[in-house]
């Protein structure tokens, strides 16, 4: 398919014309808008264009699916009808900021922060799950591991284990250097910030409830405990704004010649106290209440918080509001060995491919540009990616999205039953198998093909009654 001028033409029409564009840009696979006035878009009429395979709104930005190398000719063609400037996906970020209120920009700057260290926490966990393979006992041979049988392959293992413990180890690190940059300061402070967190010289945070005495410092008749804060969460975010807030202040007030000598080493030491004396302690305790809640209702009422979050999830992927269990997720990995939340997202990215799996058999076949959209958004979401299927599919019927939740809320029960867990932050979908622990590949394949089976079932069912057919 190749994107004509005039089907961008369509597009410009169908969100409000080119006066109703406040800014653009796109990424992958699609444009992503900021529009004076959301209420002006035809989306009936938009998504019967034939290059445009679904679209949702989020964050302030109305986004537009193209799909992969075609969404910049037609960004390019867009930018010529509309006279608009060229903007960067910042520029985009920064105007449609304006659009949020105060809850959806605090879960914004979340998202901000997480999503670009995923790639090295995903890649922990899938090293992990390796390891995993390697070390677990009754995997491959009765009572024993890999390694027990094959000796030889144990140094192998342990760098294995050592590359993929390094993003936890020194998880501030990378939340330093994002939340600095977010919040408006230097990045490479941000790392150094992160980093002091976890210095050789402080007892590791992991050691921290089993010791029988906490070393401390002695500043001017004030204890300060001398422990470290890895895999911690709060305790960086938290001296990241602190560190941003103090630099930019200093910044604006040194003399250009002496900036050098005074604002890094000065925000830095300030905020490293600060850290210690007061954010630390307050924001760790913070967090241990956090998780620990979080593990009270899976405990004690798991059914109930296996089937909120697995009958929610696509639910807060519409709002956004998913970035912010990356948090939880990573606090729970760090004081709980693993998390449990993980799992019950795979399978929600396995519902949702399924529900929109179906929708290729609902729809008819001259319908071909549904059955081509269905078919390869199922298979995106199958592999972890759910907003082809969501947006493009399953939102446009309704039936199918609720389908999917329907699955995925009983695959979430019967994981949080089985209490199911996840070394860390993985890949979704069906690869999601490879974070899993070991001892729990059985419950979270049963859930898997729960979630697979139950969404497709329901909407093929479901399809028979409805009047939003597809046609």
């Amino acid at each position: 398919m190749s994107v004509s001028r005039e089907s961008v033409r369509e597009i410009i029409e169908a969100i409000g014309g080119k006066d109703n564009i406040q800014t653009a840009t796109h990424c992958v696979t699609r444009l992503r808008l900021v529009l004076k006035d959301e209420k002006k878009v035809d989306k009936e009429r938009l998504e019967e264009i034939d290059i445009v395979k679904g679209s949702f709104s989020s964050n302030g930005q109305f986004q537009v699916v193209i799909g992969q190398g075609l969404v910049n000719k037609a960004y390019q063609i867009l930018a010529e009808e509309t006279g608009i400037e060229q903007a960067s996906k910042q520029d985009v970020k920064d105007a449609a900021t304006q659009n949020l209120n105060p809850l959806q920009r605090a879960i914004k700057t979340l998202a901000d922060i997480f999503i670009p260290i995923l790639p090295a926490i995903v890649t922990a966990g899938l090293l992990m799950g390796l390891n995993n393979i390697l070390t677990g006992p009754d995997i491959f041979y009765d009572g024993k591991s890999v390694i027990d049988v094959h000796p030889q392959w144990a140094d192998l293992t342990s760098i294995i284990n050592l590359i993929a413990n390094t993003a936890f180890v020194f998880l501030p690190g990378l939340i330093g250097w994002s939340a600095v940059k977010r919040f408006g300061g230097s990045p490479l402070l941000g790392i150094v910030l992160g980093l002091i967190l976890v210095h050789p010289d402080l007892m590791n945070a992991w050691d921290y409830g089993k010791a029988d005495e906490i070393p401390t410092w002695n500043l001017f008749g004030l204890e300060i405990d001398k422990i470290g804060y890895q895999g911690q969460v709060l305790p960086i975010l938290f001296a990241s704004l602190l560190l941003a807030k103090i630099e930019q202040f200093l910044d604006k007030r040194v003399h250009d010649s002496i900036k050098l000598l005074v604002v890094a080493p000065v925000a830095l030491l300030i905020t490293g106290f600060a850290a210690f004396i007061l954010i630390g302690p307050v924001t760790f305790f913070i967090g241990n209440m956090l998780t620990d809640g979080v593990i009270w209702v899976f405990d004690h009422v798991s059914w109930l918080g296996g089937l909120l979050y697995g009958g929610l999830y696509a639910v807060m992927v519409i709002t956004g509001m998913h970035h912010t269990f990356l948090a939880v997720d990573l606090q729970l990995v760090s004081n709980a060995g693993g998390t449990f939340l993980w799992p019950i997202l795979a399978l929600s990215n396995i519902a949702q491919g399924s529900a929109a799996l179906a929708m290729m058999f609902v729809a008819k076949k001259e319908n071909e540009k549904l059955r081509g959209l269905a078919g390869t958004s199922a298979i995106s979401a199958y592999l972890g990616i759910t907003e082809p299927a969501m947006f493009g599919v399953n939102l446009r019927y309704k039936y199918p999205f609720i389908s999917a939740l329907i699955g995925s809320a009983i695959g979430g029960v019967l994981l949080a039953m089985t209490k199911t867990t996840a070394f860390s932050i993985g890949v979704g979908g069906l690869p999601g198998i490879l974070s899993i622990k070991a001892e729990y590949w059985l419950p979270f394949a049963i859930g898997m093909l729960i979630a697979i089976v139950v969404p497709f079932v329901l909407t093929m069912i479901w399809s028979k009654f409805s009047k939003n057919k597809p046609v």
